[in-house]
């Protein structure tokens, strides 16, 4: 069974690689965006908190956000196995999710850490076209990222999680055979 999250900053192409990932090793793939939208879609009470926050255009709170995860979790529990993207962001969910994971029975779980230098993350943002990836807006999101999400990592490895610091430039395919030699190579049942 395979519990991963996939860590890097915007631009690095997490959600391409969990996809990917999730796709041949048959995991169930939780990016925070899906988990949102099933939650909603469901009518939970934590998904009818999260949609009226969504409505009025604020971000959803961790104490929400960490519990519609927690519910997705132990919904799959019995699954082959996940991977997390997109969360965890800030240090208070780091630490809400190892509770999680110990409540849950989950050891083991690993972190792909993708790494990618700004100019080619600026670069690729900037190319992708969209009305919100201006240059300066997304060296915002560089720098949000590097204040308050790169430590969960440094969070992660005093934790004991296994890391896989994996380049994130280059080829998708070869990006994500890197990967997964990594984590099969390391991997017990």
């Amino acid at each position: 069974m395979y519990r991963l999250i996939i860590f890097g900053p915007p631009g690095a192409g997490k959600g391409t690689q969990a996809e990917i990932i999730a796709d041949k090793l048959n995991l169930d793939h939780f990016s925070t965006g899906q988990i949102l939208r099933e939650a909603v879609t469901a009518g939970t009470d934590l998904g009818k908190k999260a949609k009226a926050i969504m409505d009025s255009g604020h971000l959803v709170p961790d104490e929400i956000m960490i519990g519609i995860v927690e519910q997705s979790l132990a919904e799959r529990s019995e699954s082959n196995g996940f991977i997390l993207d997109g969360f965890p962001r800030t240090l208070a969910q780091a630490i809400a999710l190892t509770g999680i994971f110990s409540k849950l029975g989950f050891d083991d779980v690993k972190v792909i850490n993708l790494i990618v230098k700004d100019e080619e993350l600026i670069e690729r943002m900037l190319s992708r076209g969209r009305s919100d990836d201006t240059e300066d807006a997304v060296k915002n999101r560089l720098a949000v990222y590097k204040e308050s999400t790169a430590p969960v990592l440094d969070y992660f490895r005093k934790n004991g999680n296994a890391i896989f610091d994996i380049t994130g430039a280059g080829e998708i395919n070869d990006i994500n055979d890197q990967i997964l030699k990594s984590i099969t190579l390391n991997h017990r049942s």
